[in-house]
Formats: structure tokens, C-alpha cells, sequence
């Protein structure tokens, strides 16, 4: 059970034909909308929109969700004011798709091809289990099979179905399906890589990774264990958490918000801040930006997940930001949202 609440909220349905339209449009008596506009490169972008002014944007390229915003129009993804905006070169900021490896650990390149790709957006896909299939939501499908490139350096034949959805209440859903439609099994590594808004990487603490082991990137993948009560920032981290809780909270001091991340067949968590040395190694990033932002990523790192010949598998993570003081106990202590 995670300890942060989330309210449940009705159902509503949007028709298939909503996908195509170019201009927003209401549904039920919820007056969600979906809309589809294009980026200065004309590459379509889905904005979808909450009736209490929530929104998120979800690009084509790379299905990655490029903003998030709250009912007060505050942004809460991080994206760099160095991020080169232009296909093939990623996006560096909101929450990208690392697929079908993370960072270098494979055969493709750096976190995968997932997020250099083109997506198409899908009118009728499978339905979703009835456990996976979240209420009260503005959302779209996506979707992604290989291209001849991709399947020389990885050749295993897939379906990728990304789902993103907005609840009424501003709550942020990913759920992503990987099929195996390739005559012979294959396994991968999977993260959402979420860049998360913050005012100052200092007032910034994370709990629920507590005695947890890790792997160290810094130190080769080394193997230790969480010694402190939560985790802070003073110089650059870059950790998988392994077989980690379902829910983690990163709390804002300064902003006196907390974001809470649920996840679903994710076993991992991923937390990567830079910080200064690094930031001024990379080129889409500005040198100061370590301090504005944190990655806390939903993954499947440390053991591969494998499918059989016509397996699917399913992992989802949900995103809240709720107003907090500086203890999370003030939160009430129910969940009931998938």
C-alpha cells in the first residue's frame, strides 16, 4: 500500500475519431479535451487538457511528454534551455521512453531507440487489462514497431503501445505495453526517464529508497546499501534502486510540494542529478540547470525482462504533485487509483 493519497475519478470515453481532429473538443460532462498542433520542426504534438486547467504535451517524437503543467499553469517537468529540439538527437527534459536498453548496457544506442523515433498515433488499439486501465482520464495512444534500422542492430520484431493520460484532477498516467511478435524470445531494459521540476536540488530530499541496495554508475555498477533516512544532493548521483517500493516522494522544501511516483512492473528506481562537473561536459545542458532538476525514473534495469514469442508485457507509472510542508506524514495514508 503506498502511503500518499490519490482521489479516484469517474470514466468517461473518447471516441477514436478525436484523434484526428485538429482542435480541441469536450467529452461528457467532464469537458476534457485533446488536441493536435504541431512544433516549429512540424512534428505533431497531442495536448491534452484537464476541465480544473491541468495539461500535459506528449510529442510524436520520441512519444515523450514534453510538459506537464498543475491547474495553476506551473510546469513541473524540467527540460533543459540547452535542449536541441530537432529530430534524431533527444530531447533533454520531460519524460522520455528508454527502450529497448538504458543508458549503455545493450547493443543500440544510448538509452535506446525509442526516444529518437517517430511515433504514430493509434485509433483502436487492444484494450487494456481491467487493472491497468485508468478511470476519469483525457488520453492518448501511441504506438511504435521497428524500422529496418532499428532491426539491424536489434532484431527482434515488437509492438510498442504507449498510453498517456490526464486525469481531471491533473495526475499524470504512463502505460506502456511491449509485445513480442518476433518468432524467437528476446529481453530488454526499460526506464521512464523523468526529469522532474525543482527549485533547488539542495531543498530536495527523497524518500522510500531508504536501506534499499543499489548499483553505483559511478563507481561501475557497484553494488552498496542505503544508509541514510532519505537521500539528499551535495555532489552528482547516478544510482539504480533495486526491487524498490511501489511508491517514491521527492519532496520540494523550498516549494513546499511533493511529487509522488507510483509505478507497476517497474521493479527499479533510478535517481540521476548531474551536478556541476558533469553539467558542463554536456552540450544540451546548461551549466547552473543541475540545480532546477532531478530524475526519478520508473525501470526495469538490473534483471532484463523477457518475452516469450507472443508475450506482452506492461509497466505504468503515476505522477502526482500535491502541496506538502516538510513531512510527507501530513499525507493522508490511502491509495486506490489503478
Amino acid at each position: 500500500m503506498c502511503p500518499y493519497f490519490i482521489q479516484p475519478v469517474p470514466c468517461f470515453h473518447i471516441p477514436a475519431s478525436l484523434h484526428r481532429m485538429g482542435h480541441s473538443a469536450a467529452v461528457c460532462n467532464y469537458k476534457a479535451s485533446i488536441e493536435l498542433t504541431k512544433d516549429w520542426n512540424g512534428i505533431e504534438q497531442v495536448v491534452l487538457r484537464s476541465p480544473q486547467g491541468a495539461s500535459a504535451r506528449v510529442s510524436l517524437h520520441g512519444g515523450q511528454v514534453i510538459s506537464w503543467r498543475n491547474d495553476k499553469g506551473e510546469e513541473l517537468l524540467f527540460t533543459s534551455s540547452k535542449a536541441i529540439l530537432k529530430s534524431p538527437k533527444a530531447m533533454r527534459g520531460g519524460i522520455s521512453i528508454c527502450f529497448p536498453q538504458f543508458a549503455n548496457c545493450g547493443s543500440t544506442e544510448l538509452h535506446g531507440f525509442a526516444r529518437n523515433r517517430i511515433w504514430t498515433i493509434e485509433d483502436n488499439p487492444p484494450p487494456l487489462p481491467p487493472n491497468n486501465n485508468p478511470t476519469g482520464k483525457s488520453f492518448i495512444d501511441l504506438l511504435l514497431k521497428p524500422t529496418e534500422e532499428d532491426l539491424k542492430c536489434w532484431p527482434h520484431g515488437f509492438e510498442f503501445r504507449l498510453r498517456v493520460c490526464l486525469a481531471s484532477d491533473g495526475n499524470l498516467v504512463l502505460i506502456s505495453r511491449i509485445r513480442n511478435i518476433n518468432g524467437k524470445a528476446f529481453s530488454f531494459s526499460f526506464a521512464y526517464h523523468t526529469h522532474l521540476s525543482v527549485s533547488d536540488i539542495s531543498e530536495v530530499r527523497i524518500e522510500g529508497l531508504e536501506t534499499l541496495d543499489y548499483l553505483d554508475n559511478l563507481c561501475q555498477r557497484e553494488r552498496f546499501t542505503e544508509q541514510a533516512d532519505a537521500i539528499t544532493f551535495e555532489s552528482e548521483v547516478d544510482r539504480v534502486y533495486v526491487r524498490s517500493p511501489q511508491c517514491v516522494a521527492v519532496l520540494d522544501h523550498e516549494k513546499k510540494r511533493t511529487y509522488v511516483m507510483r509505478k507497476q512492473g517497474l521493479p527499479d528506481t533510478v535517481v540521476w542529478n548531474p551536478w556541476e562537473k558533469k553539467s558542463k561536459t554536456m552540450t544540451d545542458f546548461g551549466d547552473e540547470e543541475y540545480k532546477q532538476m532531478v530524475c526519478v525514473d520508473g525501470a526495469a534495469i538490473e534483471k532484463n525482462i523477457s518475452l516469450k514469442p507472443g508475450e506482452e508485457w506492461t509497466g505504468s507509472i503515476e505522477l502526482v504533485a500535491v502541496p506538502s510542508s516538510f513531512c510527507t506524514d501530513e499525507l493522508h495514508p490511502r491509495l486506490n487509483f489503478f
